[in-house]
């Protein structure tokens, strides 16, 4: 789900994403210096609007969350985004430029339909390569009091949150989860930490002003390992038979989140 190169960590995702665009702008310069045409800017006018109608999309679906807390708007680390509505409004920007000026269309059309080719390959290529994840019936755990156990989802779906004590957005979005926690009876919240003795994530709980419920212990970061989170915070969502069905690397809002459930289990 999530890998380093060099110091930095990437999703499959915002890899693919790079390497499509930096092919379509790549294709675009090629075809375009022929003709001394530049569809560079194009591009960056495509990905800019792009990226701000998904991010407008995904704020108007919540707008009354955001009411309450309006600069997070602005706050894309959650990861908030409606990619129909950055891809529709993409392509709109595109056609505007194509219909004023004829001489771009060919070269944007070869650097999108390039872009595209390799946003398709790459996306199926780690499908391909990516290995079946474990069971949660297969992922060892221990309690606060050091008893070895595997975790039984009891039919229901799970969000499992790999963290700890060190991690600042760890402890950012920790309030979002604790209230889902309480709110969301039919789906069932446990949190991982990662790497951790169980005085040290005791003694971290009993400082907070919230609540947590199936705190566990992960010392030897076996789930990082066997899932491919590379990063924290990870949270990791298991349909009611315990499979993995997706995934959020990175802090969560309390907006994110209820998308996420929503989507991977409504």
């Amino acid at each position: 789900m999530s890998f380093n190169i060099g110091p930095f960590l990437f999703t499959p995702v915002i890899l693919v994403f790079v390497a499509a665009y930096a092919s379509a702008m790549l294709t675009g310069w090629l075809v375009g210096r022929k003709k001394n045409i530049s569809v560079e800017p194009v591009l960056s006018n495509m990905l800019i609007f792009g990226v701000v109608a998904a991010r407008l999309a995904f704020v108007g679906l919540y707008l009354s969350d955001y009411t309450l807390q309006p600069w997070r708007i602005i706050d894309i680390r959650d990861g908030g985004f409606i990619h129909g509505a950055g891809l529709f409004a993409a392509l709109v920007v595109g056609i505007y430029y194509s219909w004023r000026t004829p001489a771009l269309r060919k070269i944007l059309g070869s650097a999108v339909v390039a872009g595209g080719l390799i946003w398709g390959a790459g996306t199926l290529v780690f499908k391909i390569l990516q290995p079946e994840p474990p069971n949660i019936a297969e992922l060892a755990l221990a309690t606060t009091d050091g008893e070895q156990q595997i975790f039984h989802n009891e039919g229901k779906p799970v969000v499992a949150n790999l963290w700890a004590t060190w991690c600042p957005p760890c402890r950012r979005e920790m309030p979002v989860l604790a209230d889902a926690q309480q709110r969301e009876k039919a789906v069932e919240f446990i949190f991982v930490n990662q790497g951790e003795s169980a005085d040290a994530v005791l003694d971290y709980l009993r400082k907070q002003t919230f609540a947590l419920n199936h705190v566990y212990l992960d010392e030897s970061v076996l789930w990082s390992k066997q899932l491919g989170a590379a990063g924290m915070p990870t949270t990791l969502f298991f349909d009611a038979q315990g499979n993995l069905v997706g995934s959020h690397m990175g802090e969560l809002s309390a907006q994110s989140l209820k998308h996420a459930l929503k989507r991977y289990f409504h």
